[in-house]
Protein backbone atom coordinates (compact mmCIF):
# COMPACT_ATOMS: atom_id res chain seq x y z
CA UNK A 1 0.00 0.00 0.00
CA UNK A 2 1.41 3.43 -1.09
CA UNK A 3 1.34 5.36 2.39
CA UNK A 4 2.73 8.68 0.14
CA UNK A 5 -0.52 11.12 0.37
CA UNK A 6 -2.04 11.88 -2.97
CA UNK A 7 -3.46 15.26 -4.39
CA UNK A 8 -7.69 14.91 -4.18
CA UNK A 9 -10.22 17.79 -5.08
CA UNK A 10 -11.00 19.53 -1.84
CA UNK A 11 -14.31 19.41 -0.60
CA UNK A 12 -14.22 22.87 0.84
CA UNK A 13 -14.94 24.54 -2.73
CA UNK A 14 -11.31 25.62 -2.71
CA UNK A 15 -9.38 25.39 -5.67
CA UNK A 16 -8.33 22.52 -7.66
CA UNK A 17 -4.85 21.16 -5.77
CA UNK A 18 -3.76 19.88 -9.18
CA UNK A 19 -4.20 22.97 -11.32
CA UNK A 20 -1.55 25.32 -12.00
CA UNK A 21 -0.93 27.69 -8.44
CA UNK A 22 -0.63 31.75 -9.13
CA UNK A 23 2.90 31.36 -8.24
CA UNK A 24 6.19 33.10 -9.27
CA UNK A 25 7.76 31.91 -12.78
CA UNK A 26 10.78 30.42 -10.46
CA UNK A 27 8.67 27.46 -9.42
CA UNK A 28 9.04 25.22 -12.54
CA UNK A 29 11.30 23.06 -11.52
CA UNK A 30 13.53 21.60 -15.41
CA UNK A 31 11.44 19.42 -17.87
CA UNK A 32 12.46 15.59 -17.93
CA UNK A 33 10.63 14.07 -20.52
CA UNK A 34 9.39 17.20 -22.45
CA UNK A 35 11.57 19.52 -24.48
CA UNK A 36 9.72 22.74 -24.57
CA UNK A 37 9.02 24.45 -20.53
CA UNK A 38 5.84 25.99 -20.63
CA UNK A 39 5.43 30.10 -20.55
CA UNK A 40 4.20 30.82 -17.01
CA UNK A 41 2.97 34.25 -16.02
CA UNK A 42 3.63 35.30 -12.54
CA UNK A 43 0.67 36.46 -10.38
CA UNK A 44 0.28 40.55 -10.68
CA UNK A 45 3.40 40.20 -12.70
CA UNK A 46 3.81 42.78 -15.70
CA UNK A 47 4.76 40.16 -18.49
CA UNK A 48 5.54 36.35 -18.05
CA UNK A 49 8.78 35.17 -17.89
CA UNK A 50 9.41 32.61 -20.74
CA UNK A 51 12.21 29.93 -20.35
CA UNK A 52 11.04 28.47 -23.74
CA UNK A 53 13.37 30.57 -25.33
CA UNK A 54 16.40 28.82 -23.99
CA UNK A 55 16.91 25.42 -25.80
CA UNK A 56 16.02 22.39 -22.65
CA UNK A 57 19.16 20.20 -23.38
CA UNK A 58 22.12 18.66 -21.98
CA UNK A 59 25.35 19.55 -22.88
CA UNK A 60 27.02 18.91 -25.87
CA UNK A 61 30.00 21.23 -25.90
CA UNK A 62 33.14 19.65 -26.93
CA UNK A 63 36.34 21.61 -25.12
CA UNK A 64 38.36 19.53 -27.94
CA UNK A 65 36.66 21.01 -30.84
CA UNK A 66 37.71 24.41 -29.44
CA UNK A 67 33.66 25.13 -27.32
CA UNK A 68 34.38 27.51 -24.47
CA UNK A 69 33.09 26.32 -21.56
CA UNK A 70 34.92 25.70 -17.99
CA UNK A 71 36.50 22.47 -16.96
CA UNK A 72 33.54 19.86 -16.03
CA UNK A 73 35.42 20.11 -12.33
CA UNK A 74 34.93 23.52 -12.36
CA UNK A 75 32.67 24.32 -8.94
CA UNK A 76 29.72 26.37 -8.28
CA UNK A 77 28.79 29.84 -10.53
CA UNK A 78 31.31 31.65 -12.93
CA UNK A 79 29.70 34.60 -14.37
CA UNK A 80 31.30 36.44 -17.40
CA UNK A 81 30.11 39.91 -18.62
CA UNK A 82 26.58 38.98 -18.54
CA UNK A 83 23.88 41.32 -19.38
CA UNK A 84 20.19 41.36 -19.85
CA UNK A 85 17.76 44.18 -20.69
CA UNK A 86 14.09 44.80 -21.18
CA UNK A 87 13.81 47.44 -23.90
CA UNK A 88 15.94 50.31 -23.29
CA UNK A 89 16.33 48.93 -19.39
CA UNK A 90 19.56 47.32 -19.40
CA UNK A 91 18.88 45.48 -15.61
CA UNK A 92 22.16 43.60 -15.67
CA UNK A 93 24.79 45.36 -17.74
CA UNK A 94 28.24 43.44 -17.67
CA UNK A 95 28.59 41.24 -14.15
CA UNK A 96 31.42 38.65 -13.80
CA UNK A 97 32.26 36.96 -10.44
CA UNK A 98 32.70 33.41 -9.01
CA UNK A 99 30.67 31.84 -5.84
CA UNK A 100 32.90 28.76 -4.67
CA UNK A 101 31.55 25.43 -4.18
CA UNK A 102 31.48 25.23 -0.39
CA UNK A 103 30.59 28.36 0.66
CA UNK A 104 28.00 30.97 1.12
CA UNK A 105 28.78 34.19 -1.05
CA UNK A 106 26.54 37.31 -0.11
CA UNK A 107 24.49 39.39 -3.64
CA UNK A 108 24.27 42.64 -2.53
CA UNK A 109 23.03 45.86 -3.69
CA UNK A 110 20.21 48.59 -3.43
CA UNK A 111 16.50 48.30 -5.15
CA UNK A 112 17.39 48.00 -8.91
CA UNK A 113 20.26 46.99 -9.22
CA UNK A 114 19.94 43.92 -11.33
CA UNK A 115 19.99 40.96 -8.22
CA UNK A 116 16.37 39.67 -9.45
CA UNK A 117 17.17 39.21 -13.05
CA UNK A 118 20.73 38.19 -12.25
CA UNK A 119 19.21 35.42 -10.36
CA UNK A 120 16.78 34.23 -13.11
CA UNK A 121 19.31 33.95 -15.30
CA UNK A 122 21.17 32.02 -13.19
CA UNK A 123 18.10 29.63 -12.41
CA UNK A 124 17.53 29.43 -16.06
CA UNK A 125 14.38 30.99 -16.63
CA UNK A 126 15.80 34.06 -18.31
CA UNK A 127 18.42 34.03 -21.37
CA UNK A 128 20.84 36.16 -21.12
CA UNK A 129 21.58 38.79 -23.99
CA UNK A 130 25.38 38.84 -23.98
CA UNK A 131 27.94 37.15 -21.34
CA UNK A 132 28.41 33.31 -20.33
CA UNK A 133 27.02 31.45 -16.63
CA UNK A 134 28.53 28.53 -15.63
CA UNK A 135 25.87 26.24 -12.88
CA UNK A 136 28.14 23.77 -11.69
CA UNK A 137 30.26 23.63 -14.98
CA UNK A 138 26.82 23.70 -16.96
CA UNK A 139 26.95 26.76 -19.30
CA UNK A 140 23.01 28.06 -18.49
CA UNK A 141 22.01 28.40 -21.94
CA UNK A 142 23.65 25.86 -24.34
CA UNK A 143 23.62 22.98 -21.41
CA UNK A 144 20.17 24.58 -19.66
CA UNK A 145 18.92 21.05 -18.44
CA UNK A 146 21.98 20.06 -16.32
CA UNK A 147 22.21 23.67 -14.85
CA UNK A 148 18.73 23.60 -13.99
CA UNK A 149 18.53 20.11 -12.87
CA UNK A 150 21.58 21.35 -10.67
CA UNK A 151 20.07 24.66 -9.04
CA UNK A 152 17.92 25.31 -5.88
CA UNK A 153 15.69 27.76 -6.62
CA UNK A 154 14.04 29.78 -3.77
CA UNK A 155 12.74 33.30 -4.90
CA UNK A 156 11.53 36.14 -2.86
CA UNK A 157 7.92 35.36 -3.03
CA UNK A 158 6.12 31.79 -2.12
CA UNK A 159 3.75 30.65 -4.40
CA UNK A 160 2.22 27.30 -4.14
CA UNK A 161 -1.17 25.10 -3.61
CA UNK A 162 -2.90 26.11 -0.46
CA UNK A 163 -4.67 23.15 -0.77
CA UNK A 164 -1.95 20.66 -0.41
CA UNK A 165 -0.16 19.87 2.79
CA UNK A 166 3.36 20.64 3.30
CA UNK A 167 4.30 16.76 2.08
CA UNK A 168 2.45 16.43 -0.56
CA UNK A 169 4.18 19.75 -1.70
CA UNK A 170 7.19 18.73 -1.84
CA UNK A 171 6.68 14.91 -2.46
CA UNK A 172 5.15 16.37 -6.17
CA UNK A 173 8.18 18.78 -6.24
CA UNK A 174 10.49 16.08 -5.78
CA UNK A 175 8.23 13.52 -8.40
CA UNK A 176 9.02 16.37 -11.10
CA UNK A 177 12.48 16.32 -10.65
CA UNK A 178 12.64 12.61 -11.51
CA UNK A 179 12.56 11.16 -8.11
CA UNK A 180 10.32 7.83 -7.85
CA UNK A 181 7.50 8.44 -5.28
CA UNK A 182 8.70 6.44 -2.43
CA UNK A 183 12.15 8.38 -2.27
CA UNK A 184 10.35 11.69 -3.07
CA UNK A 185 8.22 11.12 0.27
CA UNK A 186 11.25 10.35 2.27
CA UNK A 187 13.10 13.10 1.13
CA UNK A 188 9.83 15.19 1.75
CA UNK A 189 9.50 14.13 5.85
CA UNK A 190 13.36 14.50 6.41
CA UNK A 191 13.20 18.35 4.49
CA UNK A 192 10.43 19.16 6.87
CA UNK A 193 12.25 17.94 9.69
CA UNK A 194 15.32 19.77 9.02
CA UNK A 195 13.86 23.18 8.50
CA UNK A 196 11.81 22.38 11.81
CA UNK A 197 8.11 21.76 9.76
CA UNK A 198 7.24 18.86 10.70
CA UNK A 199 4.75 19.66 12.54
CA UNK A 200 2.94 20.73 9.73
CA UNK A 201 3.81 18.28 7.58
CA UNK A 202 0.08 17.13 7.40
CA UNK A 203 -1.64 20.52 7.24
CA UNK A 204 -2.50 22.70 4.18
CA UNK A 205 0.06 25.45 3.13
CA UNK A 206 -2.72 28.37 3.73
CA UNK A 207 -2.31 27.84 7.54
CA UNK A 208 1.57 28.38 7.54
CA UNK A 209 2.88 32.04 8.71
CA UNK A 210 4.84 34.00 5.84
CA UNK A 211 7.84 32.75 7.86
CA UNK A 212 6.81 28.88 7.66
CA UNK A 213 6.64 29.75 4.24
CA UNK A 214 10.01 30.94 3.44
CA UNK A 215 11.13 27.67 5.27
CA UNK A 216 8.89 25.44 2.96
CA UNK A 217 10.16 27.42 -0.04
CA UNK A 218 14.25 26.31 1.15
CA UNK A 219 12.68 22.88 1.28
CA UNK A 220 11.17 22.67 -1.80
CA UNK A 221 14.63 24.21 -2.97
CA UNK A 222 16.93 21.62 -1.78
CA UNK A 223 14.81 18.65 -2.49
CA UNK A 224 16.23 17.31 -5.20
CA UNK A 225 19.52 18.21 -3.17
CA UNK A 226 21.18 20.13 -5.77
CA UNK A 227 24.55 21.47 -5.98
CA UNK A 228 23.69 25.39 -6.41
CA UNK A 229 21.35 27.49 -4.20
CA UNK A 230 20.01 30.55 -5.30
CA UNK A 231 17.85 32.47 -2.51
CA UNK A 232 16.70 35.97 -2.61
CA UNK A 233 15.38 37.08 0.23
CA UNK A 234 15.90 34.22 2.40
CA UNK A 235 15.22 35.53 5.55
CA UNK A 236 12.20 37.49 4.60
CA UNK A 237 9.16 37.68 7.34
CA UNK A 238 11.49 35.24 9.49
CA UNK A 239 11.21 35.92 12.99
CA UNK A 240 14.53 36.09 15.01
CA UNK A 241 14.12 32.50 16.21
CA UNK A 242 14.00 31.22 12.65
CA UNK A 243 17.01 33.76 11.15
CA UNK A 244 18.93 32.31 13.35
CA UNK A 245 17.95 29.20 12.55
CA UNK A 246 18.34 29.87 8.68
CA UNK A 247 21.68 30.90 9.21
CA UNK A 248 22.81 28.03 10.73
CA UNK A 249 20.84 25.42 8.08
CA UNK A 250 23.05 27.89 5.43
CA UNK A 251 26.37 27.45 6.70
CA UNK A 252 25.71 23.61 7.06
CA UNK A 253 24.67 23.38 3.51
CA UNK A 254 28.54 25.04 2.52
CA UNK A 255 30.08 22.93 4.75
CA UNK A 256 28.22 20.15 2.87
CA UNK A 257 30.45 21.88 -0.43
CA UNK A 258 26.92 23.35 -2.13
CA UNK A 259 27.64 26.54 -3.07
CA UNK A 260 25.22 29.38 -1.51
CA UNK A 261 24.37 32.37 -3.37
CA UNK A 262 22.21 34.80 -1.19
CA UNK A 263 20.19 38.04 -2.25
CA UNK A 264 18.83 40.28 1.10
CA UNK A 265 18.73 43.74 1.80
CA UNK A 266 19.47 43.37 5.32
CA UNK A 267 23.48 43.54 5.83
CA UNK A 268 23.99 43.02 9.41
CA UNK A 269 22.15 38.91 8.42
CA UNK A 270 24.21 38.71 5.95
CA UNK A 271 27.68 39.45 6.97
CA UNK A 272 27.35 36.21 9.69
CA UNK A 273 27.36 33.94 7.24
CA UNK A 274 28.89 35.20 3.90
CA UNK A 275 32.22 33.86 2.99
CA UNK A 276 32.39 36.39 -0.17
CA UNK A 277 30.64 38.90 -1.11
CA UNK A 278 29.47 40.27 -4.53
CA UNK A 279 28.29 44.00 -4.86
CA UNK A 280 26.00 45.09 -7.59
CA UNK A 281 25.10 48.86 -8.95
CA UNK A 282 23.19 49.59 -11.89
CA UNK A 283 23.37 46.19 -13.07
CA UNK A 284 26.98 45.97 -12.92
CA UNK A 285 29.49 44.20 -10.28
CA UNK A 286 31.14 47.38 -8.63
CA UNK A 287 33.30 45.16 -6.06
CA UNK A 288 33.98 41.83 -4.87
CA UNK A 289 34.93 40.86 -1.21
CA UNK A 290 36.58 37.59 -0.31
CA UNK A 291 36.69 35.99 3.00
CA UNK A 292 40.15 37.60 3.72
CA UNK A 293 40.04 40.98 2.68
CA UNK A 294 40.66 43.29 5.55
CA UNK A 295 37.86 46.61 4.80
CA UNK A 296 38.31 49.92 6.52
CA UNK A 297 35.36 50.34 9.25
CA UNK A 298 34.53 51.74 12.54
CA UNK A 299 34.75 50.10 16.27
CA UNK A 300 33.75 51.05 19.35
CA UNK A 301 35.79 50.81 22.13
CA UNK A 302 34.54 50.83 26.17
CA UNK A 303 36.65 51.08 29.09
CA UNK A 304 36.03 51.15 33.03
CA UNK A 305 37.57 54.27 32.51
CA UNK A 306 36.39 56.39 29.90
CA UNK A 307 38.50 59.59 31.05
CA UNK A 308 41.56 57.47 31.15
CA UNK A 309 40.50 55.98 27.42
CA UNK A 310 40.18 59.08 25.40
CA UNK A 311 44.00 60.62 26.89
CA UNK A 312 44.93 56.80 26.15
CA UNK A 313 44.04 57.67 22.41
CA UNK A 314 45.55 61.03 22.59
CA UNK A 315 48.46 59.55 23.38
CA UNK A 316 48.47 56.94 20.73
CA UNK A 317 47.71 59.49 17.98
CA UNK A 318 44.57 57.64 17.38
CA UNK A 319 41.52 60.08 16.18
CA UNK A 320 38.00 59.40 18.31
CA UNK A 321 34.85 60.28 18.34
CA UNK A 322 32.35 59.77 20.66
CA UNK A 323 29.93 57.20 20.35
CA UNK A 324 26.76 57.26 22.68
CA UNK A 325 26.62 61.01 22.09
CA UNK A 326 27.48 61.41 26.02
CA UNK A 327 31.01 62.28 26.10
CA UNK A 328 33.17 61.33 28.71
CA UNK A 329 30.68 58.68 30.24
CA UNK A 330 30.05 57.00 26.46
CA UNK A 331 32.20 54.88 24.17
CA UNK A 332 34.49 56.01 21.62
CA UNK A 333 34.48 54.94 17.80
CA UNK A 334 37.66 54.91 16.18
CA UNK A 335 38.05 53.78 12.49
CA UNK A 336 40.76 51.15 11.25
CA UNK A 337 41.98 49.54 8.22
CA UNK A 338 42.00 45.80 8.99
CA UNK A 339 42.48 44.02 12.13
CA UNK A 340 46.18 44.30 12.79
CA UNK A 341 45.75 48.19 14.22
CA UNK A 342 43.23 46.24 16.49
CA UNK A 343 45.24 44.08 17.91
CA UNK A 344 47.99 45.94 18.57
CA UNK A 345 45.88 48.97 20.28
CA UNK A 346 44.50 45.88 22.56
CA UNK A 347 48.28 45.55 23.19
CA UNK A 348 49.56 48.38 24.22
CA UNK A 349 46.01 49.05 26.51
CA UNK A 350 46.71 46.52 28.41
CA UNK A 351 50.96 47.11 28.53
CA UNK A 352 49.22 50.78 30.12
CA UNK A 353 46.74 48.94 32.50
CA UNK A 354 44.03 50.57 30.60
CA UNK A 355 40.87 48.87 31.64
CA UNK A 356 39.65 48.68 28.45
CA UNK A 357 36.63 45.72 28.58
CA UNK A 358 34.80 46.73 24.86
CA UNK A 359 36.48 46.37 21.07
CA UNK A 360 34.05 45.39 18.70
CA UNK A 361 33.03 46.19 15.29
CA UNK A 362 30.44 49.74 15.39
CA UNK A 363 29.63 48.43 11.73
CA UNK A 364 29.30 44.93 9.79
CA UNK A 365 32.36 43.91 6.75
CA UNK A 366 29.41 44.28 4.34
CA UNK A 367 27.92 47.07 5.49
CA UNK A 368 31.21 49.41 5.66
CA UNK A 369 32.31 48.21 1.99
CA UNK A 370 29.06 49.16 0.49
CA UNK A 371 28.99 53.06 2.08
CA UNK A 372 32.32 52.80 0.69
CA UNK A 373 31.54 52.68 -2.68
CA UNK A 374 31.27 55.82 -4.42
CA UNK A 375 29.04 53.88 -7.41
CA UNK A 376 25.58 54.68 -5.46
CA UNK A 377 26.82 58.56 -4.67
CA UNK A 378 26.69 59.26 -8.24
Amino acid sequence: MNDTPTPTTPDDGGPDPTATPAAEPTDIPPATTSPVAPTVKAAGGPSPVEPTDIPLQSSTADPAAGDSWPAPETPGIAVTGLKRAFGEVRAVDGVTFIAPAGAVTALVGPNGSGKTTLLLMLAGLLRPDAGEAFIAGHDVVSANLDARSAVGWMPDTFGTWDTLTCHEILTLFAQAYGIAQADAAERASVLLERLYLDEFADRPARVLSRGQKQRLGLARALVHDPDVLLLDEPASGLDPRSRIELRDTLRDLAREGKTVLVSSHVLSELDEIADHAVFLSRGRTVETLPSDTETSREWRLEALDPTALRRFLDDQGIAWRDGSGTGALGDVVISSDGYDPILQLIRAAVEADLPLHTVAPATGRLEATYLSLDEERK
